[in-house]
């Protein structure tokens, strides 16, 4: 797939369209949230250059949500998440405080299981404030692409609801590709030095998800087994075995073998009929891919939890859940998914 294809057509943009809205100080200088915007959704990116910035911002937007009542969370790596408890100190009882390196190893994980986890528990009808941080410096050139997805996603996953997410960006530390893709995917920008908050011209999280959905690279030689829905069974013991030889026991072996049932189950009935399945070991982790001719068009598959009353919908929501990684790659040809468990 070339770099320019867009496979999500179906992705709308919309930002908000103004930072107007009623008192209180989310971020420096005094403005207001836009919490009476044509969206009510608002997700700035702040670019921070130092600790002292950092700090600043984001303790001045948790104040402003605790001061109007409403729920907040902290979901930043451990090292930052101690600097706002410090800096917020008995005012930051209220909050919920998440260590973002734990609960968003997997960027799938966060918008299921951190962000609307925590939005959808709150009151009906009540804005929620997030300072949601799911990039730091460290994070692996295998996890990024999964990161920048994420962040384009979330403005599909939030619009329409009284939300705000502040999602903060190291400039020290990140490097220019990854800060171009954060002015992609928020619609409004907090520069590093800056009180003002404004639009931003490069916003086009549909042109994230397109490049980054990318062909992965090709797997070594390892297990690899082809399936239909006879053979279904037997590939998923084959497959389960290698992953206990690989290293996997426990838990973590418990997981690998339910994500390799529910993508070889998906395989059989939404991608064709038939399917390959592949393991192998790599850098510490335990790989495993799944491979077939269905393709995935919904981008927020998996990453949204699906309703009561619905039958079925769950499989890549659980494989989101409970993998380190899940990197995707979807076009005319097939889908491919392939999720890394720790040993």
């Amino acid at each position: 797939m070339s770099a320019t294809a867009r496979p999500f057509d179906d992705f709308e943009s919309g930002a908000p369209s103004g930072f107007g809205g009623p008192g209180g100080s989310a971020l420096p200088g005094g403005t207001a949230d836009p919490a009476d915007t044509a969206d009510p959704f608002f997700h700035p990116a702040l670019f921070y250059g130092d600790e002292q910035e950092y700090v600043t911002a984001t303790a001045s937007f948790v104040r402003a949500g605790l001061a109007a009542g409403e729920p907040v969370a902290v979901a930043v790596p451990g090292e930052n998440l101690r600097l706002i408890q410090d800096e917020l100190g008995d005012a930051g009882d209220g909050v919920r405080f998440l260590d973002m390196r734990q609960v968003g190893r997997n960027p799938g994980r966060i918008i299921p299981g951190v962000l609307l986890a925590f939005a959808d528990a709150q009151p009906a009808g009540r804005r929620v404030r997030i300072v949601g941080e799911p990039i730091w410096a460290g994070r692996s050139e295998t996890e990024y692409p999964a990161c920048a997805q994420h962040e384009a996603l979330i403005n599909a996953a939030f619009r329409g609801r009284a939300v705000s997410i502040l999602c903060p960006y190291d400039t020290r530390r990140l490097d220019s590709r990854v800060l171009a893709d954060a002015r992609a995917t928020h619609p409004t920008l907090v520069l590093s030095g800056s009180a003002e908050r404004q639009d931003s011209a490069a916003y086009d999280p549909a042109d994230v998800l397109a490049r980054y959905n990318e062909p992965l690279p090709p797997a070594p030689d390892g297990l690899s087994v082809s399936y239909e829905a006879e053979s279904l069974a037997q590939a998923r013991h084959l497959a389960a075995d290698e992953g206990g030889r690989l290293g996997l026991t426990g838990t973590r072996l418990q997981d690998l073998t339910l994500v390799i049932a529910e993508l070889t189950t998906n395989s059989v009935v939404h991608g064709g009929g038939s399917g390959t399945v592949r393991m192998w070991s790599e850098d510490g982790y335990v790989l495993c891919e799944v491979r077939d001719r269905g393709r995935l068009t919904d981008p927020l598959a998996g990453r949204r939890p699906p309703a009561r009353d619905q039958r079925g919908g769950r499989g890549l929501l659980l494989v989101n859940l409970v993998a380190d990684l899940v990197r995707v790659h979807s076009d005319a040809d097939g889908t491919a998914v392939r999720c890394w468990f720790g040993l």
